[in-house]
């Protein structure tokens, strides 16, 4: 099999998702654009006529209707040559795109591709599409949808995770994220789009008190999905600052084979995806995360720099507390409850942070984990070159 490679990856800062938000006046397909010139701007050709465009988007509905990939790979005037593929998986969905690439170009069936996801959350807001699925009463319990903020409730019960573990989650990646608006190696590959050049979701003035002081936002889903929960009650924990803000952006990798030119960041070590049971939802990124480091033959001491995707505190607060991992390389930017979810460009956003991350400290291996609603997970491992 072909080796892979990630050659550069590039990101939108994270715009909240209103109408004053600093993407909101631009279309997906426009965030998209701008991430494919600015890759074009650092790579070269190679980046301006990949073989395929594969992107990840949630919502595929109303703005981002109508075949995502294939309006944003026209916005961008990139070949006609190049195919186009939108994918939904979720939360994780930017990062599977990355791994659709992989896959594609280690069998030789193409050789780059633009790969990542987008999602305008300010033009095509959570569970915009209606799905029947959401609300769909004749399912059994096991296969009915279950929200993943209340799916976050329910993990820190069967976990044991106390408020105070979400509080300090929460704390830490605020305190991160903030610290490294400053650090320009830490923000080498996001890319200023629109006027926005800063992460707009982090709240700075953050405290330990403040965090203590407010209530749990989200125990009357309880009552409206106990069908899905089979009546299974539990206490609410989670606040609305121990979930990931909702967020406009778009993240980019371009992604090849060996001996293309410029030189690229990252080897692409391994890719895993996994499935999960729904009713311990947020926890398959865990499974991912354990396959990936079987087929990498590493472990978690040998990353240099984790992205952890904080799908809500309780999914970070349970990887410091269950994995040995050094916290000190995790989430060394602050994560997604300081700086906000774009559901489907979030996989990509993550790896392209991850590369910063690892080139700023010099390391060698990086792991970027994704989890999502309903049994949704992937992870990938690379190695700075």
């Amino acid at each position: 099999m072909t080796e892979v490679y990630l050659y550069d990856a590039v990101r939108t800062p994270r715009g909240k998702a209103r109408p004053d938000g600093g993407l909101a006046h631009l279309s997906p397909q426009e965030l998209v654009r701008q991430q494919a010139a600015a890759l074009a701007a650092r790579c070269g050709d190679v980046a301006a006529t990949p073989d395929a465009l594969i992107l990840g988007c949630v919502t595929q509905s109303g703005t981002q209707g109508g075949h995502i990939a294939m309006l944003a790979k026209l916005h961008a005037d990139l070949p006609d040559a190049t195919t186009a593929h939108s994918l939904n998986n979720y939360c994780a969905s930017g990062l599977s795109a990355i791994g659709q690439a992989v896959a594609k170009i280690a069998s030789g069936e193409i050789e780059t591709a633009l790969a990542g996801g987008v999602e305008s959350m300010s033009g095509a807001p959570f569970l915009g599409d209606r799905a029947a699925f959401y609300t769909n009463r004749e399912l059994p319990p096991h296969a009915r949808f279950v929200p993943p903020v209340l799916a976050a409730d329910r993990l820190a019960q069967a976990e044991g995770i106390t408020r105070a573990e979400l509080d300090a989650a929460a704390l830490a990646s605020q305190q991160k994220a903030g610290a490294s608006e400053g650090d320009t190696a830490l923000q080498a590959s996001r890319i200023a789009t629109g006027a926005l050049n800063r992460e707009e979701c982090i709240r700075p003035l953050t405290t330990a008190e403040s965090l203590a002081a407010t209530p749990p936002s989200f125990g009357d889903l309880q009552t409206q999905y106990s069908g899905a929960l089979d009546g299974a009650t539990f206490e609410p924990l989670h606040s609305i600052a121990h979930a990931p803000p909702i967020c406009d952006g778009a993240g980019l990798a371009l992604v090849g084979g060996k001996g293309l030119d410029p030189p690229p960041r990252a080897r692409v070590v391994a890719f895993a995806e996994s499935g999960g049971d729904p009713a311990a939802s947020l926890t398959a990124g865990f499974a991912a995360m354990d396959k990936v480091l079987v087929r990498a033959g590493l472990t978690l001491g040998a990353i240099d720099r984790i992205e952890f995707m904080e799908a809500f505190a309780v999914t970070i607060a349970k990887f410091l507390r269950d994995r040995d991992a050094n916290p000190a390389r995790v989430n060394v930017s602050g994560g997604h409850l300081a700086k906000g979810h774009p559901m489907g460009a979030s996989g990509a956003i993550l790896a392209s942070t991850l590369l910063d991350a690892l080139d700023a400290c010099g390391g060698r291996y990086g792991l970027v984990v994704l989890t999502g609603a309903m049994g949704v997970g992937a992870a990938m491992i690379v190695e700075r070159q």
